[in-house]
């Protein structure tokens, strides 16, 4: 029933920026979630009330949208590549013609002989070429000029340019506060996909403090990840063995498939490198249990290392796929022990503002036709319930089958000595002389030996 929670690297996005979590709803019983939605929280709900196609649907249409501007640039970026390319070939032979008179008129002159009707004729047919040809190149580059003016114009037909408008300002923190997040995920965006120097250089221009802490499992992950994009297994190696007893806590398998590549590059040495390779097999001892297939299959491919693995049974070890898989998997049991995530919290925001944007827009135009007001008054919650995805879910939101209502820091879930979960503001409702009865059973008990919950 506990979720895991959403990891470091979210923390300081705020309310504003997380994108909603999978809803995990408030049970009568002591195994049993219901499935009733209530208003979601940022972080929280989607929304089980939303059609199943409704995102489907909003996805089309942005994605159509964006494909109309799209093929109106692809027709700016083709007119100047083709206008480039013309320009310099109309130019080049221009000069050469012009290179051609000028040295028939220099030999005219040192013979000192009048200037010929040829020349004469020659020169005025050479002066309307490059009259024409001067306004054939500024003729074509203001065409490219009204095929850019029309990659602005299906933006705003495409897109409303009003976007800050979809909320009012007081759903918002301070502009200062709004900057400040927004620089912080930026440089920690920056700082996961190893722009160190840019992260550093935005750091000091926006006089934001970051300390080292902060900067040090990142430079770490980044220095490791670029070694295994060269092959080299020593750095991640030695993080792993350094790392094993909190690895082996969370069922992590990155140690043993390190050790795995570094055979199989032996194995890929031939038999010359086939002592070194049983010599190497003795790491795998510590995860015979649990690996014990694959460490057969390995074995197995040693018959055939005179004959050559790429020609055996066992080519697939030999696959460059592992290199891939070994990085992602460094990635996502490294970030899950540092308490990091593993894609950027401002990736995931603009992921999810893309598909939530869309429906806020459509019910700032409704609220504005019906002149509804106090709709979305809370900076904690949506004004709708917007499915994003299960590849967006974070957290688990409890909703108390009691009052009806979503849980909230200030109003947590609360576990009854009888297993039963309600809100603690039902709790304090449901006392009566000293005592709480379970709504749910007849068990009779003290209210304080209720203990909060965590999803």
């Amino acid at each position: 029933m506990t979720a895991a929670p959403e990891a470091g690297w979210a923390a300081g996005l705020g309310d504003s920026l997380r994108a909603p979590g999978p809803g995990v709803r408030g049970a009568p019983t002591k195994a049993r979630s219901s499935r009733r939605p209530h208003r979601p929280k940022a972080g929280g709900v989607a929304s089980a009330q939303t059609s199943p196609s409704a995102p489907d649907r909003v996805g089309e249409a942005t994605m159509e949208q964006c494909a109309c501007v799209e093929r109106e640039l692809d027709k700016v970026l083709h007119k100047f590549l083709t206008y480039g390319q013309h320009c310099e070939q109309s130019l080049e032979e221009l000069l050469h013609y012009v290179g051609q008179l000028r040295a028939e008129l220099a030999s005219a002159a040192l013979q000192g002989t009048p200037l010929s009707a040829t020349l004469s004729l020659v020169m005025s047919q050479c002066c309307r070429k490059i009259k024409d040809t001067v306004q054939k190149l500024a003729s074509d580059h203001k065409d490219i000029h009204s095929s850019v003016s029309r990659v602005g114009k299906a933006i705003d037909r495409n897109f409303d340019s009003e976007i800050c408008g979809v909320v009012s300002d007081a759903v918002w923190d301070s502009r200062e506060k709004q900057q400040q997040i927004l620089q912080m995920a930026i440089v920690e965006h920056l700082y996961q996909q190893g722009m160190l120097s840019v992260a550093e250089e935005l750091c000091q221009e926006s006089t934001l403090n970051v300390d080292l802490d902060f900067k040090q499992p990142f430079l770490e992950l980044n220095r490791i990840l670029e070694a295994l994009h060269e092959q080299d297994l020593g750095p991640a190696l030695e993080w792993a063995v350094s790392h094993r007893q909190r690895l082996l806590e969370l069922n992590s398998s990155l140690e043993f498939k390190l050790h795995r590549l570094h055979f199989i590059r032996l194995l890929a040495g031939g038999p010359e490198k086939q002592l070194e390779a049983l010599s190497y097999a003795r790491h795998f001892q510590p995860f015979a249990r649990l690996h014990q297939r694959e460490i057969q299959v390995m074995m197995g491919s040693l018959v055939y290392l005179r004959l050559g693995l790429e020609k055996s049974p066992y080519c697939h070890l030999l696959d460059n796929s592992h290199w891939a898989e070994i990085c992602e998997t460094f990635t996502r049991d490294a970030c899950s022990l540092l308490g990091l995530s593993v894609e950027s919290p401002l990736s995931v925001s603009f992921a999810s503002g893309c598909v939530a944007l869309p429906v806020l827009m459509n019910i700032k135009a409704v609220i504005e036709q019906r002149q509804c007001t106090g709709v979305w008054s809370h900076k904690d919650e949506l004004p709708i319930e917007i499915e994003l995805g299960m590849k967006c879910w974070y957290h688990s939101v409890f909703a108390c089958p009691i009052l009806r209502q979503q849980t909230s820091d200030s109003n947590p879930p609360i576990k009854l000595i009888c297993g039963h979960v309600i809100s603690r503001d039902a709790l304090n409702k449901l006392i009566n002389g000293g005592k709480l009865k379970c709504p749910y059973c007849p068990m009779e008990q003290n209210p304080a030996d209720g203990k909060r919950i965590i999803f």
